[in-house]
């Protein structure tokens, strides 16, 4: 696996990292001590500060967004950074809104395009091979199986009668979601799902859909999922529970795409934190006798990854299903 081999490299040059790092500190003493008397007493103060923000953050870089992207390089630290441009921000009334580029917008722009090529090639695939020998079969072929798979255990029986106008919406969720998931295990790479302001739009997007599911399916009886009024009850009882349930209804609309939210965001941060602290333990120990132990804990830390990232993509959709199916039939 490529980030196997990755981490089999930091382990071997690990010794080297460490004691160059010691090496370039005890140079920043003696200079500093040497030149005491010759420096400015601000001018100390803030070699001072950069000594004591200079130790190395491996985990929090990787799970939050920036300007750059990394690449590979061949000496240490083994990596380079790619400034991405910086835009003047757009005035809207008194706001000013930064359209700049970051790592996770790039990440996301490639997902959306690799989920692009990758279902309408499999679809163009499928169709031909339909036409000349009547199945589909390899890459088209997995494709439409999984697409099969999502339409009729997923979205139809989830979202009710007529919910062949949702299978389009919840193919993309699905695909992108992974995409953007399995972009975090690459070498270099960034998962913007672990970005809580795009699981937050994701969830933002689904829960729309719903309400306008909601609404194109109910009419008028759409807000009886906004206020609580059951007619089989005396009006007495009707009027009470009516300013009890109403504000209990606005919760639960508020509470699904928080869930939606926290879910992928808590699930995919969570395993890089998990994943690059094991890692962190090769620097801590700084052992080669116990090394071994943090690498093949990476390993099956990865292995769950790759299963989770599925797992994800797969419960968000089937959320997103269920809460449009229970919208659409909530007049029964």
């Amino acid at each position: 696996m490529l980030r196997s081999f990755c981490l089999a490299l930091l382990l071997a040059t690990s010794p080297s990292l460490l004691s160059a790092e010691a090496d370039v500190g005890a140079r920043v003493q003696l200079d500093t001590a040497v030149r005491v008397d010759m420096v400015p007493v601000a001018a100390t103060e803030q070699v001072a500060r950069r000594k004591s923000e200079a130790p190395v953050d491996i985990i929090t870089p990787h799970i939050t967004d920036s300007r750059h992207l990394e690449y590979p390089t061949f000496s240490a630290p083994f990596y380079g950074e790619v400034e991405l441009p910086v835009w003047e921000p757009i005035q809207i009334g008194g706001y000013a809104v930064d359209m700049s580029p970051t790592k996770h917008v790039v990440f996301m722009l490639a997902a959306a395009l690799i989920v692009a090529l990758l279902l309408v090639s499999a679809a163009v695939g499928s169709k031909k091979q339909h036409a000349t020998k009547g199945r589909t079969h390899g890459f088209a072929g997995t494709i439409e199986a999984l697409a099969l798979y999502l339409r009729n255990e997923v979205v139809l029986p989830n979202v009710g009668h007529h919910g062949e106008a949702f299978v389009p919406f919840a193919l993309t969720l699905f695909f992108f979601i992974l995409v953007c998931n399995l972009f975090g295990l690459l070498p270099y790479g960034s998962t913007a799902t672990g970005n809580i302001s795009v699981t937050l739009t994701l969830a933002t997007v689904t829960a729309i859909v719903v309400e306008f599911a909601g609404i194109r399916a109910n009419g008028i009886g759409y807000l009886s999922t906004i206020f609580y009024w059951n007619k089989e009850l005396p009006i007495v009882m009707r009027v009470i529970m009516f300013f009890v349930m109403s504000p209990v209804e606005m919760v639960g609309k508020i509470s699904k795409p928080f869930a939606l939210t926290i879910r992928l965001f808590a699930n995919m941060t969570a395993g890089h934190i998990v994943l690059l602290a094991i890692i962190g333990l090769i620097f801590t120990f700084q052992s080669w006798a116990l090394a071994g132990i943090p690498v093949l804990l990476a390993i099956a830390i990865s292995m769950l990854e790759l299963f989770v990232s599925f797992l994800q993509a797969f419960i968000f959709t089937l959320l997103a299903c269920v809460f449009i199916g229970q919208i659409r039939e909530s007049h029964h």
